[in-house]
């Protein structure tokens, strides 16, 4: 028979064991749901870059009628499009954008070389649509990187790295600018 003492010990001993298992719960819980919250906030980041990919083709063709030669940037332009709208995982559409917005910054600088175009009402309409896009895709990639910070800390963060560690949870990885042409500001004269 055990006494009052051993009784208290085993109820002592059930409830830590309990709230051991109840902690694990909730941390693999959030976990999961910041997690679901990074593919969410990809997804629509992704959403915004397609109607970028799709609004591409017709800038480039408009831009071809009056840069005949400079078709090495138009090409580089569709083939970059081309592979950041085929890259599958995160990690290669993350790098295929940055190549693609590179690409078409460079089809914009060529643009402005053209008065003519500048003038054009389609030029000056898909111009407006890829700004507006542009604006999107930022804020589409500051809540993406709002919501990968706030996962990667609880990723690593003690005492929830224990059981991120425990279910293999994994640092996300943020859209980041990695050309250090792009850091700079744009210089604009008249």
């Amino acid at each position: 028979m055990l006494t009052t003492l051993q009784w208290v010990l085993v109820g002592v001993a059930v409830v830590v064991v309990l709230a051991i298992i109840i902690w694990i719960i909730a941390g693999y819980n959030a976990l999961i749901r910041l997690r679901n919250n990074n593919e969410e906030a990809f997804s629509t980041m992704d959403v915004f870059m397609k109607k970028r990919y799709d609004l591409v083709p017709n800038l480039v063709n408009t831009v071809k009628g009056y840069a005949k030669h400079e078709s090495e940037t138009l090409e580089n332009v569709i083939q970059a499009r081309n592979l950041a709208n085929g890259a599958t995982s995160t990690e290669e559409k993350l790098k295929a954008e940055k190549d693609f917005s590179s690409a078409l910054s460079r089809l914009l600088v060529v643009a402005e070389s053209y008065p003519e175009l500048k003038a054009n009402t389609n030029f000056l309409d898909l111009q407006t649509q890829l700004k507006t896009l542009e604006i999107e895709i930022a804020n589409s990639r500051k809540y993406y990187n709002g919501n990968v910070k706030i996962y990667n800390n609880k990723v690593q963060m003690f005492p929830s790295n224990i059981v991120a560690k425990m279910f293999r949870f994994k640092k996300a990885t943020m859209f980041e600018i990695t050309n250090q042409e792009e850091r700079n500001a744009v210089k604009v004269e008249f």
